[in-house]
């Protein structure tokens, strides 16, 4: 018995005047013209005369008949006053806290709103004035029911938006109303609370329908009675529901489906797939163990299969004949099985399932591990198969995915890759297989040139002991490349072994096409001055490497033609070792972070940064001329926090907020020092302000304000001491001279 007859008894089947008028006019005067000059000598002066005769005829045309347009555009267009809003024929009424639709709309509108109102019932009498309605939309309005006949006008109705309702209270009723709509063909029903009894009764006799919305209710099952009528149906949505069950049969009648989202709901298993002309399937977020495709040669027109976030624990069985392009099956708990030891628990790896029903048994013996890919991949594109379990890919597993440009592996417990044709297909534009377990890399040692047509490789957080040096030198078309969180070494010389010591080395130069380069936590060396030579690299990340520049920035200036981007976060970067970026004139983006700065690199005025990063830094202030230079009138984004400012020398803050084109992303998250205490700069204290007025204020003045009362006090006392002296005076000079004296 095959794996896929297993897993059905399993689960189950689831499954104006003329124009004319006016060049009369004009012919003729012209012809009167030409009889009176066979008889007279005309001069230019009556050349010039005709001339103007015959553009001021046609230019009293032209305004005639825009006039005469506009006044029917006029006539055609209704006017309309009230507190709708009203486009052409489309009436926006939308959060207008209306409990029923307006009765003053023009009547020939076609397009009407009416999304977060108090409209609980529609009544029979509102849509009967608007016959050439085709679209409406009434969610979130709380609506229970919309009563028998109310569409009876509306025969042309197409478009009908119910969502976020309580259409559950009375479902029998609006189900009579729906069938009054012969020409509908999408409704969106998605948020009413309904179960699939109600379904069925709301979705009787509505045979017009190409798009079906019925998201976020409490659908727990489907069976071949719901979608019964729906023979035209193209586009289903059943997402965020609780289905557990799918019968066989569900979506017999509905042939026609093309796109089918059965994402966020409890379904276990899906086998015996033979949805043919379906084109999108997302089962996503599900509790999906197996996927088995009906074993038959039909030829389905599957496109793009969802079937991440489940519980997959094979690689699912699809269609023999297919159009796949895009495969989804991340976040699963895959993987082959044949190369484990203990895999096969029993003889030839035969697992036995034991089935009982209605008192009989019957014993079933699968063989699980078979590894034999059945499903056509010629047409593939894109297949993720990330975060899973997978350790190896079985022989000839990529082999027939003639068209596959992106694939990503990453997040799995792969140990060796090997970069061959003959195990990865040459379409490749895209290969992660970072965060495994990689030791080894390998490659043909014969082969100058591997993966053509490779531009993106990401090779991040691995265990890589042996890879050869020249590896990306052998990719011709890369131009991306990750190499973070992997202990390795730029190469001084060319080294084939690609080692160095107990590690890796790697050699990017001459690699002529690489513009994106990331090297984040590699525990590097102190890089050689011709580390990048013959690289036009745009964008660099050596953050997180101590030691990368200790020698100082002379190994980055071969690149100072071509840089836009350079992260230099957390590699100790100080003020002391001359950090100089003038030659970087491309430099739009560049990340400081985390380093030993004490004081603002005063080369970073003269560059036209769009984005810098001064985080966690031992930065006091900035210049207070910044907003004036080149680096202020080209800035847009701008991180400051966590550096020790000083509360009392804010003045270059003040300058960068008033320049409208600089945001400060974490301005609520600046801080500044006052007497040994750290206040928000946001909500700066008045005390701390006054006091650094009275700290920084000029100390003539402040000495003079100090003096000027000491001084007053010394002037007073010698005065009031002077007048006691004196009077002393003049008592012994009249006790002496005994006479009278007038003071």
């Amino acid at each position: 018995m095959s794996r896929a007859a297993a897993a059905a008894a399993l689960c189950g089947k689831l499954w104006a005047p003329s124009p004319a008028n006016f060049i009369s006019v004009y012919y003729k005067s012209k012809n009167r013209r030409r009889s009176v000059g066979k008889m007279m000598h005309h001069d230019s002066g009556t050349v010039a005369d005709e001339m103007a005769f015959v553009s001021l005829w046609l230019s009293l045309g032209l305004i005639f008949l825009d006039l005469e347009w506009r006044n029917k555009t006029v006539d055609a267009m209704p006017s309309y006053e009230g507190i709708c809003k009203l486009v052409h024929r489309a009436v926006d009424c939308n959060g207008k806290q209306l409990s029923s639709v307006p009765e003053d709309l023009p009547a020939n509108t076609q397009e009407l709103f009416m999304d977060a109102n108090f409209v609980r019932i529609l009544r029979k009498s509102s849509m009967q004035r608007y016959s050439d309605l085709w679209s409406l939309s009434l969610g979130e309005n709380n609506l229970e029911s919309i009563e028998s006949g109310a569409f009876s006008s509306n025969r042309k109705l197409e478009v009908l938006s119910l969502q976020d309702n309580s259409i559950f209270v009375n479902c029998p009723v609006t189900a009579v109303a729906l069938q009054s709509l012969p020409a509908l063909k999408k409704l969106d029903l998605s948020g009413n609370y309904l179960t699939e009894d109600m379904v069925g009764t709301l979705l009787q006799n509505l045979s017009s329908l190409e798009s079906l919305s019925l998201a976020r209710n409490i659908i727990m099952r489907l069976d071949s009675t719901v979608f019964e009528s729906l023979g035209q149906l193209r586009e289903l949505n059943l997402e965020s529901n609780y289905i557990y069950e799918i019968e066989d049969g569900a979506f017999e009648n509905s042939w026609r489906l093309q796109r089918l989202n059965l994402a966020y709901n409890h379904i276990p298993c899906i086998v015996n797939f033979d949805l043919t002309k379906l084109q999108v399937l997302n089962a996503s977020y599900n509790s999906i163990e197996w996927f088995l495709t009906e074993e038959s040669n039909a030829d389905f027109e599957l496109e793009t299969l969802d079937l991440s976030h489940n519980q997959l624990l094979f690689f699912p069985l699809l269609p023999k004949l297919s159009k796949l392009r895009s495969l989804l099956l991340s976040d699963n708990e895959m993987n082959f099985y044949a190369n484990i030891s203990n895999a096969t628990t029993s003889k030839d790896g035969l697992v036995k399932f034991i089935f009982i029903s209605n008192n009989v048994t019957n014993v079933t013996s699968v063989n699980l591990w078979e590894e034999v890919i059945l499903g056509n991949f010629s047409s593939l594109n894109f297949l993720d198969m990330s975060r899973n379990q997978f350790r190896y890919l079985p022989d000839g597993f990529l082999a027939g995915m003639t068209s596959l440009l992106h694939l990503k592996l990453n997040q799995n417990c792969f140990q060796i890759i090997n970069l061959s044709e003959r195990e990865l297909p040459a379409t490749l534009t895209e290969l992660d297989v970072s965060q495994n377990q990689l030791l080894e890399l390998q490659v043909d040692p014969f082969s100058k040139s591997i993966l053509p047509n490779l531009q993106f490789f990401n090779l991040s957080a691995n265990r890589l002991k042996r890879m050869p040096s020249e590896i990306f030198a052998q990719l011709n078309s890369i131009t991306t490349v990750d190499l973070s969180h992997i202990q390795l070494s730029l190469c001084p010389k060319q080294n084939k072994a690609g080692r160095v010591g107990d590690g890796i080395c790697v050699d990017f130069r001459n690699v002529t096409s690489l513009r994106y380069l990331y090297l984040s936590g590699c525990d590097l060396e102190p890089v050689s001055d011709h580390a990048f030579k013959g690289t036009s690299l745009i964008q660099l990340d050596l953050s997180n490497n101590k030691k990368v520049l200790s020698r100082g920035m002379r190994p980055l200036q071969v690149l100072a033609l071509s840089l836009q981007s350079l992260s230099l976060r957390n590699i100790d970067l100080s003020t002391s070792a001359a950090v100089d970026f003038s030659k970087f004139q491309k430099l739009v983006a560049l990340d400081l972070s985390g380093n030993s700065l004490t004081s603002f690199p005063s080369s970073l005025n003269n560059l036209a940064l769009r984005t810098l990063d001064l985080r966690k830094n031992h930065i006091s202030f900035l210049p207070q001329l910044i907003a004036q230079q080149r680096l202020g009138k080209n800035l847009h984004v701008i991180y400051l926090s966590q550096n020790p400012y000083d509360c009392c020398k804010l003045d270059w803050l003040n300058s960068l907020q008033g320049l409208m084109t600089v945001h400060i992303a974490d301005r609520a998250l600046i801080t500044c020092n006052f007497s040994s205490n750290t206040v928000s700069v946001v909500e700066l204290p008045k005390s701390v302000i006054q006091s650094c007025l009275w700290m920084t204020a000029d100390t003539t003045l402040l000495y003079l304000v100090l003096i000027l009362p000491t001084s007053l006090t010394l002037l007073v006392a010698f005065i009031i001491l002077f007048l006691m002296v004196k009077q002393k005076l003049f008592k012994m000079v009249k006790s002496r001279w005994r006479g009278s004296s007038n003071y």
